[in-house]
């Protein structure tokens, strides 16, 4: 295991208490995912998909540089900054989506 790995397992408990925290929150069925240059929502995804869906998302993720990682080593550079860069950066992408879903009543 490597040591990034607890940074991505923290981020993955503060996801998880973001899913706790805003979803009592989130009054409608449907959370906007992506915002168009006017501001607007572009598409929307379910309540439990958009809170949820970020940890299996997460965990994907983390897979798939570690069958990297295990299949093609010659390709694969930074693995351990390259997790840490992505649970930090899928933490707090969720954080923001969470506060405009609730912000959006």
């Amino acid at each position: 295991m490597l040591s990034a790995d607890y940074v991505l397992g923290f981020a993955v408990a503060v996801v998880v208490a973001f899913n706790i925290y805003f979803g009592r929150r989130i009054e409608g069925e449907r959370v906007a995912m992506q915002w168009g240059r006017d501001g607007e929502p572009t598409w929307y995804a379910p309540k439990w998909l958009a809170m949820w869906g970020m940890i299996v998302f997460m965990a994907a993720v983390r897979l798939f540089i570690w069958l990297a990682s295990v299949y093609t080593p010659q390709y694969v550079h930074g693995a351990e900054l390259g997790i840490v860069v992505f649970s930090v950066i899928a933490a707090g992408s969720h954080l923001f989506v969470l506060t405009k879903a609730t912000a959006s009543r």
